[in-house]
């Protein structure tokens, strides 16, 4: 069994060893070093050359997205931040994974059980799939590649329904900041997110996108010109009413079936029927299998999915799961995937 070499990097003496001892209880983790603020970690990433490093946002002489910078030019090596608060904190972890950063934790969910809780063993299921991730030699099964694929003579496209995890918001700005102030089929977007982080999501992309970008609220007509962000702690569900409009249902529904909030699977559940062959669905980098059955929804009801490929993925696990149950239409490459959409709509 392989063991990973971890770099612990934080500037409190408690967090460094709770972050270590979750880390310890997995036996294929090992903590090779610690430090104590970002010019000492980027020294060490230097000498021990560890396959991942936990990184805390704010730290003294150089803070954590400063030190994150640093290491992507430098040496690169997968890294995941932990912060401490929403907010604020907000920003900074998403400057963050534009950075660079593959992933990101609140050190209140990761210490509240003291290591033996869901949310650490979370933490423990995200670093295996990142870390699985880079060593991979996967023989999967690969949808069409390469080829693209043009809109059926006379069709149209009402939607573009966007799912993605771990990774996402980097994949999703080598997508959404492209499309032109006049696109007219509404966008949405369900990215796996701690509650309160799409918010701020929904704000960084509104400065980036030509197109008006905000979190989807109950009731919201879904509008063309318009790129909707499901907001994290709920699910988003699609509804038409007898005006023939289509709104957005946003509640805190429990469903002992699906693990994340917003759910890809529970949005294209209800999308599917609505839009049928005139919905276009991409399914991103992430981990598990969110979005295999909604896809194949979609395919029932004569919609398109297009995953990304492997090849750019952080983690290939949600793609993988819809490429290996056949339904995926195309597999492209992040920095194709706009062209892909444009020309198939």
């Amino acid at each position: 069994m392989k063991q990973y070499r971890i770099l612990v990097v934080d500037d409190s003496a408690f967090m460094r060893r709770a972050i270590s001892l979750i880390l310890e209880n997995d036996p294929r983790f090992s903590v090779v070093g610690i430090a104590r603020n970002g010019e000492e970690a980027v020294e060490k990433v230097k000498s021990l050359q560890p396959d991942l490093v936990t990184m805390d946002v704010e730290m003294p002489k150089m803070n954590g997205l400063q030190a994150l910078e640093d290491i992507m030019n430098t040496n690169p090596v997968p890294v995941v931040m932990l912060s401490s608060r929403t907010g604020e904190g907000a920003k900074e972890t998403l400057e963050a994974l534009e950075l660079g950063a593959v992933d990101f934790f609140l050190k209140d969910d990761l210490i509240k059980n003291k290591g033996e809780g869901n949310q650490s063993q979370e933490f423990l299921i995200r670093l295996k799939g990142i870390v699985d991730a880079k060593v991979s030699n996967s023989t999967s099964i690969k949808a069409p590649q390469g080829k693209s694929l043009k809109r059926k003579k006379n069709g149209q496209t009402d939607l573009i329904f966007i799912g993605c995890s771990t990774g996402g918001p980097s994949a999703l700005q080598k997508i959404l900041p492209y499309f032109p102030k006049d696109f007219q089929i509404p966008i949405v977007v369900a990215q796996h997110m701690p509650p309160g982080f799409t918010h701020a999501l929904a704000e960084r992309f509104d400065t980036l996108c030509h197109l008006k970008v905000r979190e989807a609220e109950d009731n919201q007509i879904v509008t063309p010109g318009n790129i909707y962000i499901a907001p994290s702690g709920y699910q988003t569900r699609f509804e038409k009413k007898q005006d023939e409009s289509i709104v957005f249902k946003v509640n805190n529904q429990v469903s002992e079936r699906v693990l994340y909030k917003p759910s890809v699977d529970i949005s294209l559940e209800s999308a599917a029927p609505i839009f049928t062959d005139r919905l276009l669905t991409v399914i991103l980098t992430g981990m598990g299998v969110d979005g295999m059955v909604g896809s194949s929804l979609v395919k029932k009801h004569h919609g398109q999915v297009f995953v990304e490929a492997e090849e750019s993925c952080i983690v290939y696990g949600m793609p993988k799961a819809v490429v290996e149950a056949g339904n995926a239409d195309g597999q492209f490459e992040i920095t194709r995937m706009f062209q892909e959409i444009i020309s198939f709509t």
